[in-house]
Protein backbone atom coordinates (compact mmCIF):
# COMPACT_ATOMS: atom_id res chain seq x y z
CA UNK A 1 0.00 0.00 0.00
CA UNK A 2 1.07 3.27 -0.68
CA UNK A 3 1.22 5.67 1.99
CA UNK A 4 -2.11 7.61 1.88
CA UNK A 5 -3.02 10.68 3.03
CA UNK A 6 -4.82 11.14 6.33
CA UNK A 7 -8.35 11.04 6.64
CA UNK A 8 -9.99 14.03 7.89
CA UNK A 9 -13.75 14.99 8.74
CA UNK A 10 -16.31 17.53 8.02
CA UNK A 11 -19.71 18.19 9.05
CA UNK A 12 -22.87 19.01 6.42
CA UNK A 13 -25.61 21.25 7.50
CA UNK A 14 -28.02 18.50 8.17
CA UNK A 15 -24.98 16.76 10.91
CA UNK A 16 -23.21 14.10 8.74
CA UNK A 17 -19.73 13.22 9.19
CA UNK A 18 -18.12 13.11 5.58
CA UNK A 19 -14.68 11.43 5.16
CA UNK A 20 -12.24 13.53 2.83
CA UNK A 21 -8.39 13.63 2.21
CA UNK A 22 -6.57 15.99 -0.01
CA UNK A 23 -3.38 14.98 -1.59
CA UNK A 24 -1.10 17.09 -3.78
CA UNK A 25 -0.31 20.96 -4.82
CA UNK A 26 -2.05 22.77 -7.70
CA UNK A 27 -5.68 23.69 -9.19
CA UNK A 28 -7.83 22.07 -7.03
CA UNK A 29 -9.78 18.98 -8.26
CA UNK A 30 -12.69 16.93 -6.42
CA UNK A 31 -12.96 13.54 -7.61
CA UNK A 32 -16.60 11.57 -7.23
CA UNK A 33 -16.91 7.97 -8.03
CA UNK A 34 -19.93 7.49 -5.66
CA UNK A 35 -20.84 3.63 -5.11
CA UNK A 36 -16.88 2.79 -5.63
CA UNK A 37 -14.91 4.55 -3.46
CA UNK A 38 -13.18 4.30 0.31
CA UNK A 39 -11.42 7.00 1.07
CA UNK A 40 -8.48 4.95 2.62
CA UNK A 41 -9.35 1.15 1.36
CA UNK A 42 -8.60 2.38 -2.27
CA UNK A 43 -5.21 3.15 -1.30
CA UNK A 44 -4.41 -0.77 -1.16
CA UNK A 45 -4.87 -0.97 -4.70
CA UNK A 46 -1.92 -0.02 -6.71
CA UNK A 47 -3.44 0.54 -9.55
CA UNK A 48 -6.60 2.81 -8.08
CA UNK A 49 -3.41 4.69 -6.05
CA UNK A 50 -1.39 5.84 -9.00
CA UNK A 51 -4.05 6.61 -10.61
CA UNK A 52 -4.79 9.07 -7.88
CA UNK A 53 -1.21 9.95 -7.38
CA UNK A 54 -1.44 10.76 -11.27
CA UNK A 55 -4.15 13.30 -10.75
CA UNK A 56 -2.15 14.78 -7.42
CA UNK A 57 0.84 15.86 -9.54
CA UNK A 58 -0.85 18.42 -11.25
CA UNK A 59 -3.40 19.58 -8.58
CA UNK A 60 -4.48 19.29 -5.48
CA UNK A 61 -6.56 16.34 -5.30
CA UNK A 62 -9.66 15.76 -3.19
CA UNK A 63 -11.04 12.51 -2.11
CA UNK A 64 -14.11 11.69 -0.27
CA UNK A 65 -16.56 9.20 0.33
CA UNK A 66 -20.27 10.58 0.07
CA UNK A 67 -22.79 9.96 2.91
CA UNK A 68 -23.87 6.04 3.10
CA UNK A 69 -19.84 4.89 1.61
CA UNK A 70 -16.43 4.33 2.65
CA UNK A 71 -15.76 6.06 6.38
CA UNK A 72 -18.48 8.51 6.03
CA UNK A 73 -21.74 8.54 7.99
CA UNK A 74 -24.38 5.80 6.58
CA UNK A 75 -27.70 6.46 5.61
CA UNK A 76 -31.54 4.49 6.15
CA UNK A 77 -31.14 2.27 3.45
CA UNK A 78 -34.69 2.27 2.84
CA UNK A 79 -35.16 6.24 3.06
CA UNK A 80 -32.50 8.19 0.64
CA UNK A 81 -31.87 11.27 0.92
CA UNK A 82 -32.28 13.83 -2.51
CA UNK A 83 -29.34 14.16 -4.78
CA UNK A 84 -29.01 17.54 -3.55
CA UNK A 85 -27.86 16.24 0.12
CA UNK A 86 -25.08 14.68 -2.03
CA UNK A 87 -24.03 17.58 -3.39
CA UNK A 88 -23.95 19.08 -0.30
CA UNK A 89 -21.24 16.39 1.04
CA UNK A 90 -19.07 17.95 -1.93
CA UNK A 91 -19.80 21.27 -0.74
CA UNK A 92 -19.06 21.00 2.90
CA UNK A 93 -15.71 19.45 1.95
CA UNK A 94 -15.04 22.14 -0.21
CA UNK A 95 -15.63 24.64 2.64
CA UNK A 96 -13.53 22.45 5.15
CA UNK A 97 -10.32 22.85 2.56
CA UNK A 98 -10.74 26.27 2.00
CA UNK A 99 -11.63 25.37 -1.98
CA UNK A 100 -12.73 28.52 -3.56
CA UNK A 101 -12.90 27.16 -7.47
CA UNK A 102 -12.27 23.52 -8.21
CA UNK A 103 -12.57 21.12 -11.36
CA UNK A 104 -15.53 18.33 -10.49
CA UNK A 105 -14.33 14.68 -11.96
CA UNK A 106 -17.68 12.40 -11.64
CA UNK A 107 -17.19 9.32 -12.90
CA UNK A 108 -20.46 6.95 -14.00
CA UNK A 109 -23.18 7.44 -10.90
CA UNK A 110 -20.97 10.29 -9.76
CA UNK A 111 -21.50 12.58 -12.70
CA UNK A 112 -25.04 12.82 -11.36
CA UNK A 113 -23.84 14.63 -8.27
CA UNK A 114 -21.10 16.36 -10.43
CA UNK A 115 -23.71 18.04 -12.59
CA UNK A 116 -26.14 18.86 -10.00
CA UNK A 117 -23.03 20.65 -7.92
CA UNK A 118 -22.41 22.85 -11.47
CA UNK A 119 -25.96 23.46 -11.45
CA UNK A 120 -26.57 24.68 -8.09
CA UNK A 121 -22.97 26.39 -7.13
CA UNK A 122 -21.60 27.68 -10.56
CA UNK A 123 -19.40 30.06 -8.57
CA UNK A 124 -17.83 26.88 -7.04
CA UNK A 125 -17.15 25.24 -10.54
CA UNK A 126 -14.26 25.82 -12.47
CA UNK A 127 -14.65 23.12 -14.76
CA UNK A 128 -15.87 19.60 -15.13
CA UNK A 129 -15.25 16.92 -16.24
CA UNK A 130 -17.45 13.49 -16.98
CA UNK A 131 -16.36 10.27 -17.87
CA UNK A 132 -18.63 7.87 -18.45
CA UNK A 133 -21.73 9.27 -17.03
CA UNK A 134 -25.08 10.46 -17.88
CA UNK A 135 -27.70 12.64 -16.68
CA UNK A 136 -30.45 9.84 -16.64
CA UNK A 137 -29.88 6.02 -17.16
CA UNK A 138 -33.17 4.93 -18.03
CA UNK A 139 -35.31 5.34 -21.05
CA UNK A 140 -37.92 8.23 -20.84
CA UNK A 141 -41.22 8.61 -23.05
CA UNK A 142 -40.16 11.92 -24.70
CA UNK A 143 -37.45 10.01 -26.85
CA UNK A 144 -34.63 9.80 -24.63
CA UNK A 145 -32.58 6.44 -24.77
CA UNK A 146 -30.88 5.40 -22.16
CA UNK A 147 -29.43 1.84 -21.39
CA UNK A 148 -32.41 0.05 -20.72
CA UNK A 149 -36.02 0.34 -19.16
CA UNK A 150 -36.74 0.67 -15.65
CA UNK A 151 -37.47 -2.60 -15.80
CA UNK A 152 -34.78 -3.97 -17.78
CA UNK A 153 -32.60 -1.68 -14.89
CA UNK A 154 -33.82 -3.12 -12.12
CA UNK A 155 -33.33 -6.35 -13.02
CA UNK A 156 -29.86 -5.53 -13.55
CA UNK A 157 -29.35 -3.62 -10.29
CA UNK A 158 -30.51 -7.37 -8.53
CA UNK A 159 -28.17 -8.78 -10.83
CA UNK A 160 -24.82 -6.49 -9.50
CA UNK A 161 -26.60 -6.58 -5.98
CA UNK A 162 -26.41 -10.50 -5.60
CA UNK A 163 -22.78 -10.68 -7.21
CA UNK A 164 -21.79 -7.63 -5.04
CA UNK A 165 -18.35 -8.25 -3.01
CA UNK A 166 -17.33 -11.03 -5.32
CA UNK A 167 -15.69 -9.02 -8.34
CA UNK A 168 -17.76 -11.17 -10.26
CA UNK A 169 -19.28 -7.44 -11.89
CA UNK A 170 -15.80 -7.58 -14.08
CA UNK A 171 -17.15 -9.09 -16.44
CA UNK A 172 -19.30 -5.72 -17.25
CA UNK A 173 -16.90 -3.23 -15.68
CA UNK A 174 -13.73 -4.63 -17.28
CA UNK A 175 -13.77 -7.45 -19.87
CA UNK A 176 -10.64 -7.12 -20.69
CA UNK A 177 -9.58 -8.22 -17.28
CA UNK A 178 -12.19 -11.10 -17.42
CA UNK A 179 -8.94 -14.28 -16.75
CA UNK A 180 -6.91 -11.81 -14.42
CA UNK A 181 -7.61 -13.17 -11.21
CA UNK A 182 -5.78 -10.57 -9.45
CA UNK A 183 -7.70 -7.83 -11.05
CA UNK A 184 -11.24 -9.58 -9.74
CA UNK A 185 -10.55 -10.16 -5.93
CA UNK A 186 -9.52 -6.55 -6.05
CA UNK A 187 -12.39 -5.18 -7.45
CA UNK A 188 -14.27 -7.62 -5.12
CA UNK A 189 -12.22 -5.87 -2.04
CA UNK A 190 -13.21 -2.70 -3.31
CA UNK A 191 -16.95 -3.30 -3.71
CA UNK A 192 -16.90 -4.53 0.04
CA UNK A 193 -15.32 -1.38 1.42
CA UNK A 194 -16.72 0.96 -0.27
CA UNK A 195 -20.83 0.13 0.21
CA UNK A 196 -22.76 -2.69 1.59
CA UNK A 197 -24.98 -4.50 -1.09
CA UNK A 198 -28.37 -3.09 0.64
CA UNK A 199 -26.89 0.41 0.00
CA UNK A 200 -25.65 -0.25 -3.46
CA UNK A 201 -29.62 -1.59 -4.42
CA UNK A 202 -30.81 1.51 -2.41
CA UNK A 203 -28.78 4.19 -4.53
CA UNK A 204 -29.36 2.26 -7.51
CA UNK A 205 -32.94 2.21 -7.02
CA UNK A 206 -32.71 6.10 -6.34
CA UNK A 207 -30.72 6.51 -9.78
CA UNK A 208 -33.33 4.04 -11.62
CA UNK A 209 -36.22 5.56 -10.49
CA UNK A 210 -36.59 8.07 -13.05
CA UNK A 211 -33.49 10.32 -11.72
CA UNK A 212 -33.13 12.57 -14.35
CA UNK A 213 -30.92 15.74 -14.76
CA UNK A 214 -31.35 16.44 -18.37
CA UNK A 215 -33.14 19.72 -17.63
CA UNK A 216 -30.25 21.79 -15.81
CA UNK A 217 -27.78 20.55 -18.44
CA UNK A 218 -28.29 23.91 -20.87
CA UNK A 219 -27.57 25.89 -17.43
CA UNK A 220 -24.27 24.92 -16.31
CA UNK A 221 -21.82 27.41 -17.67
CA UNK A 222 -18.45 25.56 -16.51
CA UNK A 223 -15.84 24.60 -19.34
CA UNK A 224 -16.74 20.80 -19.70
CA UNK A 225 -14.97 17.62 -20.83
CA UNK A 226 -17.11 14.88 -21.71
CA UNK A 227 -15.10 11.74 -21.85
CA UNK A 228 -17.20 8.55 -22.82
CA UNK A 229 -16.65 4.31 -23.74
CA UNK A 230 -18.26 2.37 -26.46
CA UNK A 231 -18.98 -0.38 -24.60
CA UNK A 232 -20.19 -3.40 -26.86
CA UNK A 233 -21.06 -5.06 -23.34
CA UNK A 234 -24.02 -2.60 -21.96
CA UNK A 235 -25.23 -1.86 -26.14
CA UNK A 236 -27.55 -4.91 -25.61
CA UNK A 237 -29.17 -3.57 -22.34
CA UNK A 238 -30.15 -0.37 -24.71
CA UNK A 239 -31.44 -2.24 -27.52
CA UNK A 240 -35.30 -0.72 -28.54
CA UNK A 241 -37.49 -2.58 -30.99
CA UNK A 242 -38.81 1.00 -32.00
CA UNK A 243 -36.92 4.80 -31.06
CA UNK A 244 -39.81 6.42 -28.71
CA UNK A 245 -41.45 9.55 -30.83
CA UNK A 246 -38.72 9.59 -33.39
CA UNK A 247 -35.76 10.14 -30.92
CA UNK A 248 -32.27 10.27 -33.29
CA UNK A 249 -30.31 9.38 -29.95
CA UNK A 250 -28.11 7.07 -30.64
CA UNK A 251 -28.57 3.93 -28.28
CA UNK A 252 -26.13 3.58 -25.20
CA UNK A 253 -24.25 7.05 -25.94
CA UNK A 254 -24.98 8.74 -22.76
CA UNK A 255 -22.12 11.02 -22.90
CA UNK A 256 -22.68 11.88 -25.93
CA UNK A 257 -25.87 13.28 -25.32
CA UNK A 258 -24.29 15.55 -22.42
CA UNK A 259 -21.77 16.87 -24.75
CA UNK A 260 -24.61 18.16 -27.05
CA UNK A 261 -26.60 19.59 -24.16
CA UNK A 262 -24.20 21.51 -21.66
CA UNK A 263 -22.99 24.70 -24.37
CA UNK A 264 -19.62 24.79 -25.33
CA UNK A 265 -19.02 20.72 -24.03
CA UNK A 266 -15.66 18.72 -25.42
CA UNK A 267 -16.68 15.39 -26.19
CA UNK A 268 -13.56 12.72 -26.49
CA UNK A 269 -14.38 9.33 -27.30
CA UNK A 270 -12.54 6.61 -25.70
CA UNK A 271 -13.67 4.11 -28.09
CA UNK A 272 -14.44 0.10 -26.85
CA UNK A 273 -12.73 -0.52 -23.36
CA UNK A 274 -12.98 -0.97 -19.64
CA UNK A 275 -15.21 1.27 -17.70
CA UNK A 276 -13.62 1.27 -14.96
CA UNK A 277 -11.72 4.49 -14.55
CA UNK A 278 -8.49 2.63 -13.36
CA UNK A 279 -8.26 0.38 -15.88
CA UNK A 280 -7.50 -0.01 -19.34
CA UNK A 281 -7.36 3.38 -20.70
CA UNK A 282 -6.66 5.21 -17.09
CA UNK A 283 -3.50 6.76 -19.02
CA UNK A 284 -5.47 8.15 -21.56
CA UNK A 285 -8.02 9.50 -19.42
CA UNK A 286 -5.47 11.29 -16.97
CA UNK A 287 -3.60 12.71 -19.98
CA UNK A 288 -7.69 14.20 -20.82
CA UNK A 289 -7.76 15.39 -17.58
CA UNK A 290 -4.33 16.97 -17.36
CA UNK A 291 -4.62 18.98 -20.14
CA UNK A 292 -7.91 20.48 -19.82
CA UNK A 293 -6.90 21.29 -16.14
CA UNK A 294 -3.38 22.77 -16.40
CA UNK A 295 -3.82 23.54 -20.46
CA UNK A 296 -0.83 21.77 -21.15
CA UNK A 297 -1.05 18.38 -22.82
CA UNK A 298 1.46 15.84 -20.91
CA UNK A 299 3.17 13.96 -23.43
CA UNK A 300 2.29 13.55 -27.23
CA UNK A 301 2.22 10.16 -28.52
CA UNK A 302 5.53 9.38 -30.30
CA UNK A 303 7.88 12.12 -28.53
CA UNK A 304 11.16 10.80 -27.37
CA UNK A 305 12.31 11.71 -24.57
CA UNK A 306 15.36 9.91 -22.48
CA UNK A 307 14.88 8.04 -19.10
CA UNK A 308 16.18 5.21 -17.31
CA UNK A 309 13.91 2.26 -17.81
CA UNK A 310 13.95 -0.92 -15.27
CA UNK A 311 12.38 -4.12 -15.73
CA UNK A 312 11.88 -6.54 -12.84
CA UNK A 313 11.04 -10.68 -13.13
CA UNK A 314 9.97 -12.63 -10.12
CA UNK A 315 13.40 -15.78 -10.57
CA UNK A 316 11.46 -19.39 -10.79
CA UNK A 317 7.60 -17.97 -10.52
CA UNK A 318 5.93 -21.03 -12.89
CA UNK A 319 7.05 -23.43 -10.31
CA UNK A 320 6.10 -20.98 -7.62
CA UNK A 321 2.97 -20.66 -8.94
CA UNK A 322 2.18 -24.62 -9.66
CA UNK A 323 3.37 -25.07 -5.89
CA UNK A 324 1.16 -22.22 -4.32
CA UNK A 325 -2.12 -23.06 -6.57
CA UNK A 326 -4.13 -20.02 -8.26
CA UNK A 327 -5.43 -18.61 -5.06
CA UNK A 328 -2.14 -17.88 -3.16
CA UNK A 329 -0.16 -16.82 -6.14
CA UNK A 330 -2.61 -14.35 -6.89
CA UNK A 331 -2.69 -12.83 -3.27
CA UNK A 332 1.17 -12.99 -3.46
CA UNK A 333 1.53 -10.75 -6.94
CA UNK A 334 -0.78 -8.66 -5.55
CA UNK A 335 1.64 -8.31 -2.44
CA UNK A 336 4.47 -8.25 -5.10
CA UNK A 337 2.54 -5.40 -7.36
CA UNK A 338 1.82 -3.07 -4.36
CA UNK A 339 5.40 -2.83 -2.66
CA UNK A 340 6.78 -2.50 -6.07
CA UNK A 341 5.16 0.28 -6.61
CA UNK A 342 5.67 1.63 -3.28
CA UNK A 343 9.04 2.04 -4.10
CA UNK A 344 8.31 3.32 -7.23
CA UNK A 345 6.42 5.98 -6.05
CA UNK A 346 9.10 6.69 -3.12
CA UNK A 347 12.07 6.85 -5.82
CA UNK A 348 9.93 9.20 -8.28
CA UNK A 349 9.96 7.51 -10.88
CA UNK A 350 6.68 6.11 -13.20
CA UNK A 351 5.06 2.44 -13.46
CA UNK A 352 4.81 1.72 -17.09
CA UNK A 353 2.37 -1.61 -16.74
CA UNK A 354 2.46 -4.96 -14.71
CA UNK A 355 4.03 -7.60 -16.76
CA UNK A 356 2.72 -10.39 -15.11
CA UNK A 357 5.89 -11.51 -12.55
CA UNK A 358 7.47 -8.21 -12.30
CA UNK A 359 6.99 -4.79 -13.95
CA UNK A 360 8.20 -1.94 -16.13
CA UNK A 361 8.64 1.70 -14.90
CA UNK A 362 10.76 4.38 -15.81
CA UNK A 363 12.93 7.27 -14.29
CA UNK A 364 14.01 10.60 -15.13
CA UNK A 365 17.28 10.36 -12.70
CA UNK A 366 19.72 6.95 -13.63
CA UNK A 367 20.50 6.75 -9.97
CA UNK A 368 16.90 6.86 -8.62
CA UNK A 369 16.58 4.08 -10.87
CA UNK A 370 18.92 2.20 -9.64
CA UNK A 371 17.84 2.58 -5.82
CA UNK A 372 14.57 1.75 -6.68
CA UNK A 373 15.61 -1.58 -8.58
CA UNK A 374 17.49 -2.49 -5.42
CA UNK A 375 14.66 -1.86 -2.56
CA UNK A 376 11.85 -3.15 -4.73
CA UNK A 377 14.72 -6.37 -4.28
CA UNK A 378 14.86 -5.93 -0.63
CA UNK A 379 11.22 -5.15 -0.04
CA UNK A 380 10.14 -8.34 -1.82
CA UNK A 381 12.28 -10.94 0.73
CA UNK A 382 10.01 -10.99 3.31
CA UNK A 383 7.32 -12.35 0.58
CA UNK A 384 9.61 -15.08 -0.03
CA UNK A 385 10.07 -13.56 -3.47
CA UNK A 386 13.49 -13.41 -5.51
CA UNK A 387 13.82 -10.79 -8.10
CA UNK A 388 16.29 -10.00 -10.95
CA UNK A 389 16.70 -6.40 -12.41
CA UNK A 390 17.77 -5.34 -15.70
CA UNK A 391 18.61 -1.19 -16.19
CA UNK A 392 19.26 0.93 -19.76
CA UNK A 393 19.33 4.64 -19.97
CA UNK A 394 18.45 5.86 -23.27
CA UNK A 395 15.76 7.28 -25.55
CA UNK A 396 12.51 5.83 -25.35
CA UNK A 397 9.02 6.87 -27.57
CA UNK A 398 5.76 7.21 -25.93
CA UNK A 399 2.63 5.38 -27.62
CA UNK A 400 -0.31 4.33 -27.43
CA UNK A 401 0.85 0.81 -25.16
CA UNK A 402 3.05 2.57 -23.04
CA UNK A 403 6.88 2.92 -23.88
CA UNK A 404 9.14 1.75 -26.78
CA UNK A 405 12.06 2.01 -28.34
CA UNK A 406 15.60 0.15 -28.53
CA UNK A 407 16.13 1.56 -24.93
CA UNK A 408 13.26 -0.60 -23.88
CA UNK A 409 14.35 -3.88 -25.49
CA UNK A 410 18.15 -3.40 -24.01
CA UNK A 411 16.69 -3.04 -20.31
CA UNK A 412 15.12 -6.39 -20.83
CA UNK A 413 18.01 -8.16 -22.36
CA UNK A 414 19.92 -6.73 -20.00
CA UNK A 415 17.39 -7.85 -17.19
CA UNK A 416 17.29 -12.07 -18.55
CA UNK A 417 20.71 -11.72 -18.22
CA UNK A 418 20.57 -10.94 -14.58
CA UNK A 419 20.74 -13.69 -11.90
CA UNK A 420 18.99 -14.34 -9.00
CA UNK A 421 18.54 -11.27 -6.56
CA UNK A 422 20.89 -8.99 -8.99
CA UNK A 423 20.26 -5.62 -10.27
CA UNK A 424 21.97 -5.77 -13.96
CA UNK A 425 22.63 -2.27 -15.71
CA UNK A 426 24.89 -1.24 -18.38
CA UNK A 427 27.56 0.93 -19.00
CA UNK A 428 25.66 3.94 -20.17
CA UNK A 429 24.18 3.28 -16.76
CA UNK A 430 27.11 3.09 -14.48
CA UNK A 431 28.64 6.27 -16.56
CA UNK A 432 25.57 8.46 -15.63
CA UNK A 433 25.74 7.98 -12.23
CA UNK A 434 29.28 8.29 -11.88
CA UNK A 435 29.67 10.24 -7.85
CA UNK A 436 26.54 9.36 -6.84
CA UNK A 437 28.03 6.93 -4.12
CA UNK A 438 26.74 3.85 -5.76
CA UNK A 439 29.20 0.88 -6.22
CA UNK A 440 29.73 -1.89 -9.12
CA UNK A 441 31.37 -4.99 -9.88
CA UNK A 442 31.96 -5.71 -13.63
CA UNK A 443 29.99 -8.80 -14.95
CA UNK A 444 32.22 -8.88 -17.99
CA UNK A 445 30.99 -8.42 -22.21
CA UNK A 446 27.48 -9.96 -23.28
CA UNK A 447 26.05 -10.14 -26.43
CA UNK A 448 21.92 -9.33 -25.79
CA UNK A 449 19.64 -11.39 -28.15
CA UNK A 450 18.67 -8.80 -31.26
CA UNK A 451 20.54 -6.14 -29.80
CA UNK A 452 23.87 -5.45 -32.32
CA UNK A 453 27.66 -5.38 -30.80
CA UNK A 454 29.18 -6.83 -27.15
CA UNK A 455 27.68 -4.85 -24.14
CA UNK A 456 29.57 -4.88 -21.16
CA UNK A 457 27.33 -5.06 -18.30
CA UNK A 458 27.35 -4.06 -14.19
CA UNK A 459 26.13 -5.89 -11.09
CA UNK A 460 25.08 -3.18 -8.19
CA UNK A 461 27.32 -3.88 -5.17
CA UNK A 462 25.64 -4.15 -1.73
Amino acid sequence: MLDSPATQYTQTADGVNIAFQTLGDGPDVVFIPWIFNHVEALWDDYEVASFRHRLASFSRLIVLDQRGSGLSDPVPLNDLPALEMFVEDVRAVLEAVESERAVIVGWNDGGLIALLLAAIYPERVVGLVLIDAFARITHAEDGYLGLADRVTMVEGTEALTAVWGTGEAVTVWAPSRLDDMSFKERLGRIERMSMSPGAVRSVMQMINADLDTRAILETIQAPTLVLEHESPWLEPLAELDEIPNGGSQRTGRLGLYLANHIVGARYFDLGQGDLLYWGSDADRILDEIEEFVTGERPTIIGDRSLATVLFTDIVDSTRQASELGDRRWTDLLLAHHERSLRQIDRFHGRLVKNTGDGILATFDGPARAVRCASAIRDALVGLGLQVRAGLHTGEIEMNVDGIGGIAVHIAARVEAVARTGEVLVSRTVVDLVAGSGLDFEDRGEHDLKGVPGSWRLFSVAG
